[in-house]
């Protein structure tokens, strides 16, 4: 395995400059990005040579072209017809929202190119996924799960995949699809060309790599490991009744917030105090069907939603444009959690805050969980939601629209579909964009009804500057319990 670090001539050249094919640079321009990343300057080259490359970048370093260009480039070149039920090229990765936000990248690349393209991933229904399949396609894009069922029931062959690309592997190390993956792998034509990129290099991904990969080229950049100088952290020490009136302030800031709890049930009470409380707000979780998690992550996107209330399952591969604040709500068990929650603000050069809510009884916990993660938070008594910090690390006026936002939640076990919590109320979204913190952006008066559906959304909200919402003070009684026991569980 040979190594190669990034160099600043390197990293200051064009896509054409690093062997990408004039069509697939155009249509990156056009998408008004004309500069590549320390990941994608890096690895380009050799894995446009067909070289197998082994790449480990943060997530937000811009892998997914680091990988997708020399995908499409390949199968462009080699000009090969697609088959039925056997495509030519494979990408697997550990998550659905991952596999859909690939395939959305991959849309105008491979239009381009003429080249086809279907996900494949377990919570729908198998049979537009085996029609498809059937039909022939280019690239599967994949989670391992149904890949392997659906390759056991005859629906998939991968002996004639050119190119293979593993993206999240430690991911899926923690999620305990090696196994899975190795079985997928092994079905691969051994001459194909493999990239695997990951946040993390570690033992279970060099068993990976010594038993799929030949001669691999390996680059590092923007590792996981090392906080991003662009963001900023801080825990602020809490009683376990304010943690709910402080998420609070903090997320009717203008701007998108994801908030990280450690269980399903967390994420679910968390949201629906939240949307009481009056921000507009969505779950996003493992006990979630497909379909409200789609909702609910389009939610979050538009704008009808400024918060996302999430679990680990989100800390991976969720790219939204423009988060400025994260806040562990709960704080999470081991470092690299923290680093890859904390991933989802601060990308692409933007600056961004983390903010860990810490109880009495967390300190110990806290305290070694940032020693680990490498990062040196400023730590803060707050006695409330009025306190005058709260303004400063979320800045803006805060905007309340009673009854917030419908929140979707799991189809109960009769089979119905899904319910709304809350007031049912979908419209009244907010249309809060919230550009660097450190400036002074929160000043500017905001219309509450413009990012939602429904008719009146302004109206209905209120507009506090400064202090604690008034509708956080009713929630405060809930907190102790509501949306986590705060302990390691």
């Amino acid at each position: 395995m040979s190594s190669s670090p990034l160099s600043s001539a390197v990293s200051a050249a064009g896509f054409a400059d690093l062997g990408v094919p004039a069509s697939l640079a155009a249509v990156l321009s056009d998408l008004g990005i004309t500069q590549p990343t320390p990941i994608q300057a890096a690895t380009l080259p050799d894995s446009l040579a067909g070289r197998d490359v082994l790449g480990r970048g943060r997530t937000g370093s811009g892998k997914t072209y680091a990988f997708l260009l020399p995908l499409v480039a390949r199968l462009t070149a080699s000009g090969r017809p697609a088959q039925t039920r056997k495509p030519r090229a494979l990408i697997l990765a550990p998550t659905r929202e991952l596999v859909n936000q690939i395939e959305e990248a991959l849309k105008p690349l491979a239009r381009t190119s003429g080249l086809t393209s279907q996900t494949v991933f377990g919570g729908v229904g198998q049979g537009p996924q085996v029609n498809g399949l059937r039909k022939g396609v280019d690239i599967v894009l994949a989670c391992p799960g149904r890949l392997e069922d659906l390759m056991g029931q005859g629906h998939c062959d991968l002996g004639q995949v050119e190119i293979t690309i593993l993206d999240e592997a430690d991911h899926m190390a923690d999620l305990g699809f090696l196994p899975v993956v190795r079985r997928i792998m092994d079905r691969t034509p051994s001459d194909g060309q493999r990239l695997l990129f990951s946040a993390t290099l570690d033992k279970a991904i060099d068993v990976l790599v010594k038993r799929f990969l030949h001669s691999p080229v390996t680059h590092q950049a923007d590792s996981a490991q090392s906080p991003i100088s662009t963001m900023d952290h801080h825990v602020l020490h809490v009683g376990r009744d304010q943690r709910v009136p402080v998420l609070v302030d903090l997320t009717s800031a203008p701007g998108r917030t994801v908030v990280f709890t450690r269980t399903k049930y967390g994420a679910k009470s968390l949201a629906k105090q939240l949307n009481k409380s009056g921000v507009p707000a969505v779950e996003l979780h493992g006990n979630l069907s497909q379909g409200a998690r789609t909702r609910n992550m389009d939610a979050f996107h538009s704008g009808k939603a400024s918060t996302l209330v999430a679990t680990d399952i989100a800390a991976r591969g969720i790219h939204v444009d423009d988060v400025a604040l994260v806040v562990h709500a709960d704080p999470p068990v081991e470092h690299k959690a923290y680093l890859h929650r904390s991933g989802r603000t601060a990308r692409a050069g933007a600056r961004g805050t983390v903010i860990t809510l810490m109880t009495d009884e967390q300190v110990r916990d806290v305290r070694d969980l940032t020693r680990a993660a490498g990062i040196k938070p400023t730590t803060t008594r707050i006695n409330g939601a009025a306190h005058p910090l709260l303004a400063e690390l979320a800045p803006g006026d805060r905007v309340l629209v009673p009854g917030g936002l419908v929140v979707e939640t799991p189809a109960p076990s009769g089979g119905r579909g899904p319910r709304s919590e809350g007031s049912g109320r979908s419209g009244g979204g907010r249309n809060r964009s919230r550009g660097s913190r450190s400036g002074g952006s929160g000043a500017k008066a905001k219309s509450g009804g413009t990012g939602g559906s429904g008719s009146g959304g302004g109206n209905r909200s209120r507009r506090r500057s400064g202090g604690a919402p008034a509708a956080a003070a009713g929630s405060s009684r809930h907190s102790a319990a509501s949306f986590s026991s705060g302990r390691r569980s």
